[in-house]
């Protein structure tokens, strides 16, 4: 975990979810029967976000590379006035799922400020994260169980819903 420029609340509940990995991992499981299961998620996302500013963090920019689809390389190599295999050369790697990610992290279009400088022109992924707030949960709960340990919010979701 990259505590860098993190605040002792975030760095807490990263903390404990790393601590809790395998207890949320069950609980989640536990969860994918729930009737409603996306509209528990998604008000507890709302809850969340309304006190959480991503940008006082920003622990997946600097830890983790979202997915790049090909419609994300050519979006951005546009934006950037790049050809799309000179983006690849220059910003990607080919992981063990055969997924186009960054070669490292921090991702290079993260600011100082935590700020995107390719923000309209980002990923799928990066526009999804942390994916609490989407459709048929029941699919991504190992995911979701994974980035508890990334991003302080989705620990803190996580924790409010085993209290209930």
């Amino acid at each position: 975990m990259n505590s860098t420029n993190l605040r002792s609340v975030d760095l807490e509940s990263l903390e404990l979810a790393t601590k809790n990995k395998l207890e949320n991992l069950k609980f989640l499981q536990k969860m994918k029967s729930t009737k409603q299961l996306d509209a528990v998620f998604q008000k507890a996302h709302d809850a969340e976000f309304k006190k959480t500013d991503c940008l006082n963090c920003g622990n997946c920019c600097k830890t983790t590379s979202p997915i790049f689809r090909d419609t994300d390389i050519k979006r951005i190599a546009k934006h950037l006035r790049v050809k799309e295999a000179a983006f690849i050369a220059q910003y990607l790697r080919i992981d063990e799922d055969r997924d186009y990610v960054l070669q490292s992290s921090p991702c290079a279009f993260l600011e100082s400020d935590n700020t995107c400088n390719i923000y309209e022109y980002r990923p799928l992924a990066c526009r999804e994260y942390p994916h609490t707030n989407r459709k048929n949960m029941y699919q991504i709960l190992e995911l979701t169980a994974t980035n508890t340990m990334i991003c302080p919010a989705v620990a803190r979701i996580v924790e409010q819903l085993k209290i209930k």
